[in-house]
C-alpha cells in the first residue's frame, strides 16, 4: 500500500493513533428503542456460545474490587447499584434460545439491590474475592452483576462487583465506576443524580444485526488476507497439568526500567506509530524467535464503539482483529515496527466485520487438523487499572485473578509506575519451562529494543525450545502406557480426522474403553482427549516399529459406521449443514461452526438419549469420529443395570425419592436403601439414568433446574432424600430447595447439608446447630437458606419431620468423591504430591490456632445417618463427622499413597484451602456413624487413590 501520500499518512497516524479506543468514523444516530427479545450482538454470541459448548468458566467473569479507606455508606451504595442497574438494560438481561437461535431479553429493574456484606480481615480477603469471581453466571437467569462487600474494619471495606462479559468490556467498566460514583454522592446528599438517559445495547445489536448484509466486501477481504495461514504450533506440556480440562492460566513477569516504556513511546513517535504498535512489534519479535516461524497471526482487541452517539453504553462492544505479519528475512526492529503499522491500519480498516464471521467464513482453515484454532496469541498494553472512587475515602485497586487464559499465548507490556513485560499462557496449551524462558526472554527483548532499535531479529533475546525426546509421543498416549492395565498404547491423528487411541489390555478383565477414555478426560485439556478408544489384541506396526496406520481399526480407511447412531449422526450433519456427508468429511469444511455444533449435539442427544456437547462436535469433526464417540458412551451405558421406567404415583407405599444419585454420596445413599429393602424413586437427567438405575429403583426425569420435574418427583414420593447440589450456583440449589419444599406433603424430608453452614466459628469445637460465624462463604450460606426454608416447613399441612445432616468432607471408593479429593479442598495437597512439589502447611500455632486439618466422614457411615433419619427425624440439625485428621497426617499418607517424593514443610502462612481448624461434635447421629471394617481414613484413601473404578 503507497504511504507517501499527506493523505493517507494522516489516515494513518489518526487511525493507529485511536488504536486503543477504536473510535475513527462517527456512527449512526440511534434508532427509536424497540421492546421486546432483541437479537444477540456479534460478541455476545460469541460469549453465548463458549457458555453452551462449556468453555466459559472464570474466564469471561469480570471482576471489579476496590479497597476503600474511610466511611462507607452502605445504604447510598445499594441505592447507587439499584439505579445503575436501572439506567443499563444490559446489566439485567437474560439470554434465552428458541428454534436454535439466541436472543437477549430485558428483565424489569429490581426494586432494589444490596450488597452481600462479609466481616474478614484483609488477610483473609484474597480467598474470598476469588471464590466470588469463580462463581459462574446462569445467562438464561440474566447476568445482573453481583455486590460484595468485606468489612475489614468500620472504616475500612473491599468492593467486589462481579460482571459477566457477555453484559460488560473494559470501556463499559470505566462507565460504570464513574456513573456509580456519581450516583454515590447523589445517594449520601439525599439528591437525585443528573445523568442523561444512556444508549441501550439492544438496538445497538439491532443496528449490527441489520448491516449484517453490507459486510460481504470486508468478508472477502479478510478472506484474502488470512489465505494460506496455518494456526501456531506452540510447544506443548511435556506433562499436562492435572486441572488441565480448565483453561488454568500461568504468568511470568519481568520488572522493567522506568526508561524502557517512554523510549519505546519515543520509537513509536518517531515511525508514526502508538506504543500499541510498538509493544505488537515486541510480541511478533518475541513470538518468531520462540517458534522459529515467519508468518505469523496475533489477535488484537478492537472496538465497535463510533462517535459521540456511543459515549455512555455499556455492554459487549469489542471485536478480535486478527493481525497478519511476516517476520522473515530478519529485518530490524524499526522495520518490523513498520510491518506491523501496516498490518495493524490494514486490520483497522475492516474492524466493523465481526470475528465469528471471519472463523465461518474461512470455516476449517480456522483450526488445524486437531481442533487448534486460528488466533492462539494475544497482545496489549495494561494501562492503569480502573477503581472505584467514592466520596470521603481513599481507593485502592485490588487485583481479582480468574486464574484462567482466554488465550493460549498474551503478551503484554504493562505501562504503569511499575512497568513490566507479563506473558501468560495457557498450562494445558504450553510448556511449563518454555513459557518460563519466553517470559525471561521478552522482559529482555523490551528493553533490547529500547536501548537500540535498529537491533535485527536474529539478535534479540530469545530462542526457540530445543525439542523434546520424541518418545514423549502424544499425552494422552503417556497415560494410556502408564494405566497399569495397558501393555501398549497409541494415539494418531489422521488427515481430515480426530485423534484416535489404541490399546492393547496386559490381560483379561482390564479397564473397559470408556473407562480409559474417562480417565483421560479427567486429567487432560479437551483438545488432547481422543474421540475414542479402541482395544487391540496387538498393536500393529511397521518394519520399522511405528504403529501401522493401514492396519488400524477408525482410520479413514475403514468401512464407513453403520448402525442406529451413525445413521442419526449423518441425518444430523445433512440436516444441518445441507449436504449428505461421506464418514470422513471435516464438519468446518461442510460449513459448520460453533451454533451449529450446539445444534447437532442436542439433536443427538434427544434422539439417542447418550450425553453429547457441542465441544464433542468440534473436536471429533468428522460422521466417523462422532459415531465412535457416541458408541463408546452407548457401551458405557450398556455395562449399567437397565433403567426401568417410573411408576404411577403412589404405586408403591414407602417410596424414597433420591436426588443427587449420580453423584458419591447419592450412590451410597442408593446402595443403603437397597440394602435395607426400600422402594426408591431417584430423578436423573435422560442422559444419566443408567448410573441411578437397578433392582427396586425407579427413575423420574429432571434436575435442579426443572423447577416442575422437582415438584412432581416429590409429589411422587412418600419420603425425601435431598443430596444433590450445584456446588458453583447457590441461587439454583435455594430455588430447587423452595420449589421441593412447596410440594412435599407427606413423609419425613431429609437435607444433605454441609458444616460450611457453620462459617468461621469463634473456637475450636462447634457443636451441633451452632450459630454460624462470619465470613460464610456462598455455599455455606446457601446451605443455611436450604435448611431454613426445610425446617420452617416441618411439621405443617401433614408434613413429616425434617433433618439437615451436616457433612464435612466425604471419603469413599467412587469416581466423584475420588474427584472432590484430587481437585477440592484438598486438592491443594493431592496434586502437589501427585506432581512432586513440595507441600507446604501451616505451622501449629499460627495465628493463634493450635490445630490445623479437616473433618471428614465415610461416605458409607454418612449413607447409614441420612438413611437412618427416614425412620428417627432429628427436627433440626446433625453433624455427621467419622473423624478428623491433621493436615500433617494426611499429607504423609497422600505422599505415601501416591508414592510422592514431596517435601513436606511447613510455614508461618495459611493457604486459604488449608485455613481449617474446627472440630465437630456428632453426638445424634452417632449409632449409625460408627465406623465398620474397612472405613478408617487411611483404608479409604488408599481405595481413593488408587485405580479409578466406574
Amino acid at each position: 500500500m503507497p504511504t507517501d501520500t499527506p493523505t493517507t499518512a494522516a489516515l494513518q497516524e489518526e487511525l493507529l493513533r485511536r488504536a486503543r479506543s477504536r473510535a475513527a468514523r462517527p456512527a449512526p444516530a440511534p434508532e427509536t428503542v424497540r421492546h421486546g427479545p432483541a437479537p444477540l450482538s456479534h460478541a455476545q454470541r460469541r460469549m453465548w456460545l463458549m457458555d453452551r459448548l462449556g468453555q466459559g468458566g472464570a474466564s469471561y467473569s469480570v471482576p471489579f474490587a476496590t479497597r476503600l479507606r474511610g466511611p462507607l455508606d452502605l445504604d447510598a451504595l445499594a441505592s447507587a447499584l439499584t439505579a445503575l442497574v436501572r439506567r443499563h438494560e444490559i446489566l439485567r438481561t437474560r439470554y434465552g434460545q428458541q428454534d436454535g437461535e439466541p436472543y437477549q431479553e430485558v428483565l424489569p429493574a429490581p426494586e432494589a439491590m444490596a450488597p452481600r456484606v462479609v466481616e474478614t480481615a484483609a488477610e483473609g480477603a484474597g480467598g474470598l474475592l476469588a471464590e466470588e469471581a469463580h462463581r459462574p453466571f446462569d445467562l438464561a437467569a440474566g447476568p445482573v452483576p453481583r455486590a460484595l462487600v468485606l468489612r475489614h474494619g468500620p472504616q475500612d471495606h473491599t468492593i467486589l462487583l462481579t460482571f459477566h462479559h457477555i453484559a460488560l468490556d473494559g470501556a463499559s467498566l470505566e462507565t460504570v465506576a464513574g456513573e456509580l460514583a456519581e450516583l454515590y454522592t447523589a445517594a449520601t446528599g439525599g439528591t437525585a443524580a443528573e445523568q442523561p438517559a444512556p444508549p441501550q445495547y439492544a438496538d445497538f445489536a439491532r443496528r449490527e444485526q441489520a448491516a449484517t448484509d453490507r459486510l460481504e466486501q470486508g468478508l472477502r477481504h479478510w478472506e484474502a488476507r488470512l489465505d494460506g495461514i496455518s494456526p501456531l504450533r506452540l510447544p506443548r506440556p511435556a506433562h499436562p497439568p492435572a486441572d488441565g480440562g480448565t483453561r488454568s492460566a500461568g504468568t511470568h513477569t519481568a520488572p522493567l526500567d522506568p526508561r524502557v516504556p517512554a523510549a519505546l513511546r519515543e520509537l513509536g513517535r518517531q515511525r508514526r506509530a502508538t506504543l500499541f504498535t510498538v509493544a505488537l512489534a515486541a510480541g511478533f519479535a518475541a513470538l518468531h524467535r520462540f517458534t522459529g516461524q515467519d508468518d505469523l497471526v496475533i489477535g488484537v482487541a478492537g472496538s465497535h464503539r463510533q462517535g459521540a452517539e456511543m459515549r455512555g453504553l455499556v455492554g459487549l462492544c469489542v471485536n478480535t482483529l486478527p493481525v497478519r505479519v511476516n517476520a522473515g528475512g530478519d529485518p530490524s526492529f524499526t522495520v518490523l515496527v513498520e510491518r506491523v503499522r501496516e498490518a495493524l491500519l490494514d486490520a483497522q480498516q475492516s474492524r466493523e466485520v465481526p470475528f465469528d464471521l471471519i472463523l465461518e467464513r474461512l470455516g476449517a482453515a480456522a483450526r488445524d487438523t486437531d481442533g487448534t484454532a486460528l488466533i492462539r496469541v494475544s497482545a496489549d498494553v495494561l494501562g492503569e487499572p480502573t477503581t472505584l472512587r467514592l466520596p470521603g475515602t481513599v481507593s485502592e485497586y485490588v487485583e481479582v485473578g480468574a486464574g484462567e487464559a482466554k488465550f493460549d499465548l498474551s503478551f503484554a507490556l504493562v505501562d504503569t509506575d511499575a512497568p513490566a513485560g507479563l506473558v501468560q499462557y495457557g498450562r494445558a496449551a504450553l510448556d511449563e519451562e518454555a513459557a518460563a524462558a519466553l517470559g525471561v526472554h521478552y522482559g529482555a527483548l523490551l528493553t533490547a529494543v529500547a536501548d537500540d532499535p535498529d537491533l535485527r531479529l536474529s539478535q534479540l533475546p530469545g530462542a526457540v525450545p530445543a525439542p523434546r525426546d520424541k518418545t514423549d509421543a502424544h499425552p494422552a498416549e503417556t497415560l494410556l502406557r502408564a494405566h497399569p492395565g495397558v501393555a501398549e498404547a497409541a494415539v494418531l491423528a489422521p488427515a481430515g480426522g480426530p485423534l484416535l487411541a489404541y490399546a492393547v489390555l496386559r490381560g483379561i478383565g482390564g479397564p473397559t474403553p470408556a473407562e480409559l477414555r474417562s480417565r483421560l478426560r479427567a486429567v487432560l485439556a479437551p483438545e488432547l482427549v481422543p474421540a475414542a478408544v479402541t482395544l487391540l489384541d496387538a498393536l500393529p506396526r511397521t518394519a520399522d516399529g511405528a504403529p501401522d496406520p493401514a492396519r488400524l481399526p477408525g482410520l479413514p480407511s475403514a468401512p464407513a459406521p453403520e448402525g442406529a447412531r451413525a445413521e442419526a449422526v449423518a441425518e444430523g450433519f445433512a440436516a444441518l449443514l445441507g449436504r449428505q456427508p461421506r464418514p470422513d468429511d471435516d464438519f468446518f469444511l461442510l460449513g459448520g461452526h460453533s451454533l451449529v455444533a450446539v445444534q447437532l449435539a442436542e439433536r443427538l442427544r434427544g434422539a439417542l438419549k447418550l450425553p453429547l456437547t457441542g465441544l464433542d462436535i468440534m473436536q471429533a469433526r468428522t460422521p466417523r469420529a462422532v459415531t465412535a464417540l457416541l458408541d463408546a458412551r452407548a457401551e458405557e451405558r450398556a455395562a449399567a443395570p437397565t433403567v426401568t421406567a417410573s411408576r404411577p404415583r403412589r404405586s408403591r407405599e414407602g417410596t424414597v425419592l433420591v436426588t443427587g444419585g449420580t453423584g458419591g454420596v447419592g450412590a451410597f445413599v442408593l446402595r443403603e436403601l437397597a440394602a435395607q429393602g426400600r422402594p426408591v424413586l431417584a430423578l436423573a437427567r435422560p442422559e444419566s439414568a443408567h448410573l441411578v438405575a437397578g433392582d427396586g429403583v425407579d427413575v423420574i426425569e429432571g434436575d435442579l433446574t426443572d423447577v416442575a420435574g422437582l415438584r412432581k418427583a416429590v409429589e411422587s414420593a412418600d419420603a425425601v432424600i435431598h443430596a444433590a447440589c450445584t456446588f458453583t450456583r447457590p441461587e439454583v440449589d435455594v430455588t430447587a430447595m423452595a420449589a421441593m419444599v412447596g410440594a412435599w406433603s407427606r413423609g419425613p424430608f431429609v437435607f444433605v447439608s454441609s458444616v460450611d453452614a457453620y462459617g468461621h466459628p469463634a473456637g475450636e469445637w462447634v457443636a451441633e446447630e451452632s450459630a454460624p460465624g462470619q465470613p460464610l462463604s456462598p455455599y455455606g450460606q446457601a446451605k443455611l437458606d436450604c435448611e431454613a426454608l426445610l425446617l420452617r416447613a416441618a411439621g405443617s399441612q401433614g408434613r413429616g419431620g425434617a433433618s439437615a445432616v451436616r457433612s464435612p468432607l466425604v471419603w469413599g471408593p467412587h469416581q466423584r468423591l475420588r474427584d472432590q479429593l484430587r481437585w477440592g479442598a484438598t486438592g491443594l495437597l493431592y496434586q502437589a504430591a501427585r506432581e512432586g512439589r513440595p507441600l507446604v502447611l501451616p505451622r501449629p500455632g499460627t495465628g493463634g490456632h493450635a490445630w490445623f486439618g479437616a473433618a471428614w466422614v465415610h461416605a458409607a457411615a454418612l449413607a447409614r445417618s441420612v438413611v437412618s433419619c427416614l425412620d428417627a427425624p432429628v427436627h433440626g440439625v446433625a453433624n455427621a463427622v467419622s473423624g478428623h485428621v491433621t493436615w500433617r497426617d494426611l499429607a504423609a499418607t497422600l505422599t505415601e499413597l501416591l508414592g510422592s517424593d514431596s517435601e513436606i514443610r511447613e510455614a508461618d502462612e495459611v493457604h486459604p484451602d488449608l485455613d481449617h481448624r474446627w472440630h465437630y461434635h456428632a453426638d445424634r447421629l452417632s449409632p449409625s456413624l460408627r465406623l465398620q471394617p474397612g472405613e478408617d481414613w487411611r483404608s479409604v484413601l488408599a481405595e481413593m487413590a488408587g485405580p479409578s473404578e466406574r
